[in-house]
């Protein structure tokens, strides 16, 4: 291969990322035009935010209890070593309302409401439903995309309160019922240290970020699939794969930026 082949061969890749990154933005750009008809009718939001937020309750618990837990007893193993086990409280609420809240109820969002979405308005193009609403006026973005969309940035922060909170718990009942921590020092030293806007806050913003991004790329997956079982099994592929990177960046470039400045 000679160096114009070459130069050739990464032109044709350029253009081919450029094409598919404004498609995104395009997409992304006519779903938010949508948002204020979708938001006219808002018990299709309602809907839409029992679907998606209500139904991955379960999940969410189990695994902020199960996170706590763990965090309880690694916490505890290591500050001991230090004698600062009664800042334990401290250390589960830091972990979890920062960091692994928002992180792992959006890697649960992307694998359980993400895949659902895609795997739903999938079928919904394979069997000709929106074409039908097409033929009927009715643009499927307006009344199917748009609704899920708000749905899913609304469940998303809710869901990652849930974990941080049920998380904290757990950390308690391993800490304080289990090991014998003090209880005042557990949530003293919790209520000294998190800051409301700084750690908790931020922990929410970055939990909005993260259920813009998993919603996008499921509805987004979904709409442009192949009418057809193969075409909707890799889009469902795709929306865990995406959604679970675009996460972990989102997630480094937000800490990079909330909290490097320390306080």
């Amino acid at each position: 291969m000679t160096a114009l082949d070459l130069l050739q061969a990464l032109g044709a890749r350029a253009l081919t990322v450029f094409r598919v990154l404004g498609h995104h933005a395009f997409f992304f750009a006519e779903l938010l035009r949508h948002l204020p008809q979708a938001l006219r009718r808002f018990y299709l939001v309602v809907v839409q935010i029992h679907a998606i937020g209500n139904y991955s309750l379960v999940i969410i618990a189990a695994s902020g209890l199960a996170v706590g837990f763990v965090l309880g007893l690694q916490g505890y193993y290591t500050l001991s070593r230090y004698g600062a086990a009664e800042s334990l409280g401290l250390l589960v609420a830091l972990s979890l309302v920062r960091e692994l809240g928002p992180v792992v109820t959006a890697l649960l969002f992307a694998g359980r409401a993400g895949t659902s979405l895609t795997a739903e308005i999938g079928l919904m193009k394979a069997g000709e439903q929106l074409a039908a609403m097409e033929m009927m006026a009715i643009d499927p973005k307006s009344r199917v995309l748009a609704p899920r969309f708000i749905g899913g940035i609304i469940a998303m922060p809710l869901l990652a309160a849930m974990f941080s909170a049920v998380g904290i718990f757990g950390g308690y009942v391993v800490g304080v019922l289990l090991i014998g921590i003090d209880p005042g020092q557990f949530w003293s030293q919790m209520q000294d240290g998190v800051d409301v806007f700084d750690d908790v806050g931020n922990g929410m913003v970055k939990s909005f970020v993260f259920g813009v991004a998993c919603t996008f790329v499921a509805l987004y997956q979904g709409y442009e699939t192949q009418a057809t079982p193969e075409g909707v099994a890799q889009a469902t592929t795709r929306t865990v794969v995406i959604s679970s990177l675009a996460v972990l960046l989102l997630d480094f470039v937000l800490t990079a930026v909330m909290f490097s400045t320390p306080r």
